[in-house]
């Protein structure tokens, strides 16, 4: 079969042949019609995760496809060395979530993992209730664009959307953001969010950034606040003064898509391809064919403008 295949760490995948996965004991063989691209593949296959694996590799931690009996599944965490970005992957039973009727295979394959990171940060991690404020850093990413709808959609009251390119901010706003924050190394981020988040402050902070931004919102936190650090785009360290976190009794918490049990995780899947077949949720994508892996590579690695999708 054809796969994206990492030969060497630090190196880019190559499209060429690769062994084809054989079904075992709690393990199924899935076709694959699309696979999402993530920073985690390009952080893996660098070795910033620690020893890439074994080496060669099929790249890919998600994807949509087929298994033989004909059930349409999402996939994630297939068996190594074999990956997502290939004709055909192995996956363990237990990890197949089922997908709403009506949904494209490539839009179910954006909303895989990266969806399901900001349903959950959300519903699972923070705890949003109807009425609270959300700020949402990095709003003009993958995640972050989903997170702004979704926080909308589970009620509330405002949604505040902040990243570094305005003209891609005003889409936040046509999606639900009730006011957004343009975040430049001029501006002053604790003034801007105290100016859109009033007296109360923001009860969620979505934040795949960290950084200058993640402080400045902190200095923003409601009381109990939770803080759902995601990721590190902006920065991979901050100086945080302890009365920043004791003021406001603010919790900082760590979070993974993978954390959350895997009964939850299938129902929040559903529930996400569910909101996107009836149009009540937008994904942006790119779409690109398996054989130009290596273009997907250097686009994920540039900042796609869009969540990238491979289909074999």
């Amino acid at each position: 079969m054809k796969a994206a295949v990492l030969t060497q760490p630090g190196t880019t995948p190559v499209y060429a042949d690769f062994s084809d996965p054989q079904p075992g004991s709690g393990h199924v063989v899935v076709d694959v019609t699309a696979a999402g691209v993530h920073h985690l593949d390009l952080a893996k296959a660098s070795g910033a995760y620690g020893d890439p694996g074994t080496l060669p590799y099929v790249v890919g931690a998600d994807g949509v496809g087929l298994t033989s009996a004909g059930r349409r599944v999402f996939f994630t965490s297939p068996v190594s060395p074999h990956g997502s970005w290939a004709e055909r992957t192995l996956v363990a039973e237990q990890d197949l979530l089922d997908l709403a009727d009506g949904i494209e295979d490539v839009t179910a394959a954006a909303l895989g993992n990266t969806g399901l990171a900001a349903w959950l940060a959300l519903t699972w991690r923070a705890d949003l209730q109807p009425g609270q404020n959300v700020l949402v850093l990095g709003a003009t990413g993958a995640l972050g664009s989903i997170a702004v709808q979704l926080a909308k959609s589970l009620g509330a009251a405002t949604v505040v959307a902040a990243d570094r390119d305005p003209d891609r901010l005003a889409l936040s706003s046509e999606r639900g953001a009730d006011a957004t924050v343009t975040i430049t190394p001029d501006t002053d981020l604790v003034g801007a969010f105290r100016d859109v988040a009033g007296e109360h402050g923001f009860d969620v902070i979505i934040d795949p950034v960290w950084g200058d931004p993640a402080l400045a919102a902190m200095h923003v936190a409601a009381r109990g606040a939770r803080h759902v650090q995601i990721g590190q785009s902006a920065a991979a360290t901050i100086q945080l003064p302890a009365s920043i976190v004791r003021g406001a009794r603010l919790e900082i918490l760590g979070f993974a898509h993978v954390d959350p049990p895997v009964q939850v995780r299938r129902e929040a899947y559903l529930k996400l391809t569910e909101l996107a077949a009836t149009g009540s949720l937008t994904v942006d994508t790119m779409t690109l064919p398996l054989a130009d892996c290596q273009r997907a590579w250097e686009l994920q690695q540039q900042g796609a403008p869009s969540k990238l999708v491979l289909t074999p």
